[in-house]
């Protein structure tokens, strides 16, 4: 489902997805409001991604938003004076999440917003993104909880870990030669990006 949003006291507009045609969304996703899909994405069955609250979201080119993902955020404005505490900005722009290219997003992780997501990370199944920022070729293992941290570039967030200190997220290790999920994410790509593709021709078919 892509639906436009509504108007309210914490959204001055009434917003329209605005998705790349290369990209895909499946039938049983929904894409609504302030949101922003760059090239060769794939949204997978019963992801979200609502632009009704916080705003704006944008996902970069060659991401992949799997089953079950949330992505939300905090309110952005009211009655129409932004709440910049409930903001990211990356390369001078205002995001209530920001995604970068060649993100994975695996299955019923959830990023809320204000939050970040770096280009070339994999964040883990079912974990969680809030008031933080993951740069850029991190690893985020499975069932992870990062809250109100920056993880660093080429860290890993081991499997289960809750990460809400600096200190905690400072500590993390680094993605060497040997870390064995050090070329997952390349993978995960490449499968996602191929898939919104065949899908995109199959439907014109």
């Amino acid at each position: 489902m892509i639906e436009k949003s509504v108007k309210t006291d914490f959204c001055s507009a009434a917003y329209e997805p605005v998705i790349d045609p290369s990209s895909y969304v499946h039938p049983l996703a929904s894409v609504i409001g302030h949101v922003i899909l760059g090239k060769n994405i794939m949204v997978a069955p019963f992801a979200a991604i609502r632009g009704d609250e916080g705003h704006p979201i944008y996902i970069g080119d060659n991401a992949n938003v799997q089953d079950g993902v949330v992505i939300h955020a905090l309110e952005t404005e009211r009655e129409g004076t932004p709440i910049e505490k409930n903001l990211i900005t990356i390369k001078g722009e205002s995001y209530a999440v920001y995604v970068g290219k060649n993100v994975s997003l695996a299955h019923q992780a959830q990023i809320h917003g204000p939050a970040a997501v770096m280009d070339g990370t994999f964040i883990g199944m079912k974990s969680l993104v809030f008031r933080s920022v993951v740069e850029e070729n991190c690893v985020v293992e499975p069932g992870c909880n990062l809250v109100g941290v920056r993880i660093p570039k080429g860290r890993y967030v081991p499997a289960g870990s809750t990460i809400t200190t600096q200190e905690a997220a400072d500590r993390l290790p680094t993605i060497t030669e040997d870390y064995p999920l050090k070329d997952l994410n390349r993978g995960v790509i490449h499968v996602n990006t191929s898939l919104a593709r065949e899908y995109l021709k199959a439907k014109e078919k």
